[in-house]
């Protein structure tokens, strides 16, 4: 089912968001998630990856659609290393404004699949800096709350 994205201002969105427990059955969520994120791409053209605060659900969960589709429960991030690259980031949250923040270049996701199997991916670049994102979403953080400096929003046409 398609959800209400949660939009900047929000105080659900900056609350620190609870570990899943295992055995709890996220169908519902995941299925939601799902939803919401393609409704989002159709609507924009836009949206890779969705985390379930979003929707206003406190619960640990990334959801993210690039190639295939792949649940993040639980995830850790660590980075190899102090290499990071400047982007201009946008967010379903704020669907019209990009802000330009540093992400890390790199990064490596440990984190429990649906079926509770422990995973482990290394991404770079683009996904690197998706997955912070959404990550950040997790902790109650948004992008706007990143940013270099006052000059560092845009308004998209």
């Amino acid at each position: 089912m398609v959800k209400e994205i949660l939009l900047l201002g929000n105080t659900a969105l900056y609350q620190t968001s609870e570990e899943v427990q295992k055995g709890e059955d996220l169908t519902e969520l995941i299925q939601n998630l799902h939803d919401t994120l393609m409704d989002y791409r159709k609507k924009y053209h836009a949206g890779r990856a969705i985390a379930a605060p979003q929707i206003g659900v406190r619960k640990r969960v990334i959801y993210f659609y690039v190639d295939r589709a792949i649940t993040f429960i639980n995830p850790v991030l660590t980075f190899p290393d102090d290499e990071k690259i400047e982007i201009l980031d946008d967010c379903m949250s704020f669907p019209n404004l990009l802000v330009k923040v540093m992400r890390y270049k790199r990064c490596t996701i440990t984190y429990k699949t649906p079926e509770w199997k422990e995973e482990k991916m290394e991404l770079e670049g683009d996904l690197s800096e998706l997955l912070q994102h959404e990550y950040d979403h997790l902790d109650g953080i948004l992008a706007t709350m990143r940013v270099i400096d006052n000059r560092s929003f845009i308004f998209k046409k």
